[in-house]
């Protein structure tokens, strides 16, 4: 393999990286200047970034990741290993106040153990709360 081709897939692979950090922000709805606030990473460079102008360095990577809720994984190889409903119930429940996050925990693990896949009736989860 020549140099050319190796060239030409590391900008790939540069761009899809700077796409994953541009569509993770934008679909969290942050604009740049937050995560500029919230990670010390200069919002110009957050811009050339996205833009695919700009590496990013490790530690902006994972700066990055915290602040998305995403693993560092997930931007370089582009897979998640839980679904996107259990990302979107995560970013839900960090609003929540610590008493809310328990109740749901609690919830989730109520269905886990008598929900058996399928979804249970209110009438069902009133009689198994009540025994």
């Amino acid at each position: 393999m020549d140099g050319s081709a190796t060239h030409v897939s590391e900008e790939v692979r540069q761009q899809r990286l700077a796409d994953r950090l541009r569509e993770a922000r934008e679909y969290l709805g942050l604009s740049q200047q937050f995560v500029a606030d919230h990670t010390a990473i200069p919002r110009v460079a957050i811009s050339a970034i996205e833009n695919g102008k700009r590496k990013v360095e490790a530690l902006e990577l994972q700066a990055l990741a915290a602040l998305y809720k995403y693993p560092v994984t997930y931007f370089l190889e582009g897979a998640l290993d839980e679904p996107a409903s259990v990302r979107a119930l995560a970013r839900e429940a960090t609003a929540l106040s610590e008493r809310d996050r328990e109740e749901v925990l609690r919830f989730a693990q109520f269905v886990k153990a008598y929900g058996h896949g399928r979804s249970a009736t209110l009438d069902e989860i009133r009689g198994e709360a009540s025994s």
